[in-house]
């Protein structure tokens, strides 16, 4: 059934000179800008009481209001398929995402999504924007996401985001031998020139990754990343930027390199491991509902594991 939602939100003065539409898409992020758009038309979406236009300029300071209703979203079909769900209740839906499930419907993957699985688990969730989804993991990154089962909930949830108070932790295998763990702060944009790709520039938004290391091996290393933004690909072009690249990655895991001396084995379980090494092992966030702390974990894949192993007694038949 529709929903009917009221928020109300003061413009930082950062957003100055945004358009109307940019800065709306900044302050109510649950919502996507074409139905923030769409609301600004239809007056649903005022500034300090008045009606405006998507491409006015905003000069900081007013009170953008919102009064607007949610229609069923009927465009993306329910699918049954599995999910392996670690927690579920009336406010959110904790699950390990496996490798090779898409999240949202796009180009190229219209159906067969996470999306889709949601809905057919969950129909009420059609009332809900995005199906309840808050973040998304990149195909083939496997683990923890969590999903808002209601408005309020993804409010909340998108809340602690923007103020990066929910933890989300990583385990990466990347190709080289760190020292140390470190920081990575440096922002992360659109490659100017291919446009699959994400890439460090000073045009980019703002991002910082914390890593450190688990175990090394002779020529790669296991890492343990904590992220506290969530730009596209972030550990991926962090990483790679440090010049560590995560094994099996298609867009920045540059050009195969092989321990010298390793086995038969292990250099085919290199060459063709199928997708980026990385999984999000740890979730945690202020429960919507509760407002406790709760937090989610989610072991290592088996793909991962067999990698580990094969790394581990390469390391032992050189010591």
């Amino acid at each position: 059934m529709p929903q009917t939602v009221e928020a109300q939100q003061r413009i930082p003065l950062t957003l100055a000179g945004a358009r109307l539409d940019q800065a709306a898409a900044e302050l109510f992020a649950e919502h996507s800008r074409e139905r923030l758009k769409g609301w600004i038309k239809e007056g649903a979406l005022t500034v300090d009481g008045r009606p405006g236009k998507p491409k006015d300029k905003v000069a900081g300071g007013e009170w953008l209001c919102l009064a607007a209703t949610i229609e069923e979203d009927t465009r993306f079909e329910p699918e049954a398929m599995p999910l392996d769900i670690v927690h579920e209740d009336d406010d959110v839906l904790v699950l390990d995402k496996p490798a090779g499930l898409v999240v949202h419907p796009a180009a190229g993957n219209p159906d067969g999504t996470l999306l889709n699985a949601l809905l057919y688990h969950c129909p009420s969730l059609a009332g809900v924007p995005r199906a309840g989804i808050v973040h998304r993991l990149d195909k083939d990154t496997t683990g923890l996401m969590v999903v808002a089962k209601t408005l309020a909930a993804q409010t909340a949830l998108v809340e602690q985001l923007q103020a990066r108070t929910v933890s989300r932790e990583y385990d990466a295998v990347c190709l080289g031998v760190m020292t140390s763990g470190g920081t990575v702060d440096a922002p992360i944009g659109r490659h100017p020139k291919d446009r699959k790709r994400q890439a460090v520039h000073a045009g980019g938004k703002p991002a910082v990754t914390h890593y450190r290391v688990v175990e090394r091996f002779r020529a790669h290393t296991h890492v343990r990343c904590r992220l506290e933004t969530g730009r596209t690909h972030q550990i991926r072009v962090h990483l790679a930027h440090r010049r560590f690249p995560l094994v099996g990655d298609p867009l920045y895991g540059g050009r195969l390199k092989l321990p010298a001396g390793a086995g038969e084995e292990l250099k085919t379980l290199l060459r063709e491991f199928p997708r980026q090494a990385l999984h999000a092992r740890r979730l945690a966030f202020l429960h919507p509902g509760s407002g406790e702390s709760v937090e989610f974990r989610a072991p290592l894949p088996d793909d991962l594991l067999l990698l580990i192993d094969y790394l581990r007694d390469d390391r032992e038949g050189f010591a």
